[in-house]
């Protein structure tokens, strides 16, 4: 990860990684859950992911990649990682954490979870350091905040 550009010290950015830190450690919970048996305990993990993520997906959208959407420059990239969004959320409530199939797709969606993270805390949030004024960040931080009523 990324610590020299000065993004994670912007409120919003720190929101952000603060629920990407929270849907990562739910998805290592969940995963060592499955490892140990504990099918019950690692939906109740997964659930908890989908309704963080859910919440953090409408901050994002709604907010930061809505402002920098509205630069040519970013709207290609910001539409893959909202294409990744929707896929996530499809696929999570469908797992079905006793079938060995599942619980593999499971394990593929969190390596790819992280590469999506990498993607947002190492491209995108930096970006946005530069390619925000002070009012497209008060309209990305009011999003968030609705989004987290």
């Amino acid at each position: 990860m990324c610590h020299y550009c000065g993004c994670r010290e912007i409120p919003l950015i720190k929101e952000f990684i603060a629920e990407h830190e929270r849907v990562t450690d739910a998805a290592g919970d969940a995963l060592r859950a499955l490892e140990r048996g504990e099918v019950g305990r690692a939906r109740e993990l997964v659930d908890a992911m989908t309704a963080e993520l859910a919440s953090h997906w409408r901050g994002e959208e709604d907010g930061l990649f809505a402002v920098m959407r509205a630069d040519p420059e970013y709207a290609d990239y910001i539409d893959a990682l909202v294409t990744e969004h929707r896929e996530l959320a499809a696929l999570l409530p469908s797992l079905d954490l006793t079938d060995p199939a599942d619980v593999q797709t499971l394990t593929e969606a969190v390596q790819e979870l992280h590469h999506h993270i990498a993607k947002e805390e190492d491209g995108l949030f930096p970006a946005s350091l530069t390619a925000l004024s002070g009012e497209e960040w008060n309209a990305a931080m009011a999003a968030w905040r609705k989004a987290h009523p």
